[in-house]
């Protein structure tokens, strides 16, 4: 029996957040280059993307490239801004009916990159159905920071008073102010750690690590995790008895 057979439908995770590992080493396994396995790693996110639309989750974001990533081999590095313009298919978003969004420190991308990105943005803004979000020169430290200041600067310019300062504040000063907190988060490729992803937004996140390496995550893997989703209990701190 499928995975599929096995999903209840009306336990779908609103945001599913994924941590794309391996792509490397399951190229090296084939005694490929790096590129040839985010080449793979490209198309998996078509098809995962396509899967998680169909199921109804509402918001994927995919941690594609982190700030600690530049200190990649300059090769490598250019090859996958190459590979952001030549993957972007709108089509399979239009057909899909997917908003395409973009979330980290962005300016230091190149140009035609951000241009090509920013055309997607655009031509599927109406979309309605699922958000599928790139996280691209990110790291939460970096968004962390970068939200301090900007608190910083709206107290100094009497904007907000300290006591004001909440969760609540801090939230909607982060580049995920426009969406949920992950209610999953997956991780290929055998690490077990969440390498300064969404680290605010994942405090009570549920965390799901596998081996498969991204470029064989398919679609039965994905069930695979949702099914284990939907055998947790989500209690937020309360008790069973509570929920």
């Amino acid at each position: 029996m499928s995975y599929r057979d096995k999903i209840n439908m009306d336990r779908i995770p609103q945001h599913v957040a994924i941590i794309m590992d391996g792509n490397g080493r399951w190229a090296k396994q084939k005694g490929k280059a790096r590129t040839f396995g985010h080449q793979a790693g490209a198309q998996t996110v078509h098809t995962i993307a396509s899967e998680a639309a169909r199921l109804g989750i509402k918001y994927l974001t995919l941690y594609t490239f982190s700030t600690e990533n530049w200190n990649r081999p300059a090769d490598e590095v250019a090859a996958l801004m190459s590979l952001l313009i030549d993957s972007i298919e709108e089509d399979t978003f239009m057909k899909n009916n997917i908003r395409f969004r973009i979330i980290g420190n962005v300016e230091k991308l190149p140009k035609d990159v951000l241009t090509r990105l920013n055309q997607c943005i655009e031509h599927t803004s109406k979309n309605t159905g699922m958000n599928l979000i790139l996280a691209l020169s990110y790291s939460s430290k970096w968004e962390l920071t970068e939200a301090t200041k900007q608190i910083a600067q709206e107290v100094k310019e009497n904007k907000l008073e300290i006591d004001s300062i909440s969760e609540k504040v801090i939230s909607a000063h982060l580049t995920t102010n426009f969406m949920p907190d992950p209610d999953f988060l997956i991780r290929t490729g055998g690490e077990i750690r969440l390498s300064n992803y969404l680290l605010w937004q994942c405090a009570y996140t549920e965390l799901y690590f596998c081996d498969t390496y991204w470029p064989d995550f398919n679609k039965e893997e994905l069930w695979k995790a949702i099914c284990d989703y939907q055998q947790r209990e989500r209690r937020f701190g309360k008790t069973s008895e509570q929920i």
